[in-house]
């Protein structure tokens, strides 16, 4: 019996207690877990891996000259593929359309969900 490839999310975040947490609860819903602290080297991580992601969740307000909602744009424009989560505490009006904007404080219930989501929409048959 052959298993299936485990997907891959990327999680960018800068606060490390929440991109640990976060991390943890994607690992959970068996995806593998790249983790960065600045859009910058999240655009790395695209450049290189952005191919084999399925999913992206980013905080809006990172800490470096690019924010996660330039991040979010460079993602779905290079890679329409992947499914996108950007969370902020506060409300943010120039998410991409076809983003997901998930409001802190969320629960982790919400990220379950919507990962299973994203796994299901990418699932090879």
């Amino acid at each position: 019996m052959g298993h299936a490839l485990k997907q891959t999310v990327l999680v960018v975040e800068d606060d490390q207690l929440q991109r640990e947490l976060v991390s943890l609860i994607f690992e959970e819903s068996d995806l593998n877990v790249i983790q960065c602290m600045s859009a910058e080297a999240a655009a790395a991580v695209l450049e290189q891996a952005g191919g084999d992601l399925t999913l992206m969740f980013t905080d809006a307000d990172l800490h470096g000259e690019m924010s996660g909602i330039e991040l979010a744009w460079i993602a779905m424009e290079r890679f329409p593929h992947i499914d996108v989560i950007v969370t902020s505490e506060q409300a943010i009006e120039d998410v991409p359309d076809n983003a997901l904007f998930m409001q802190k404080p969320w629960l982790p219930l919400e990220i379950l969900r919507q990962a299973e989501i994203s796994r299901q929409r990418h699932m090879v048959h």
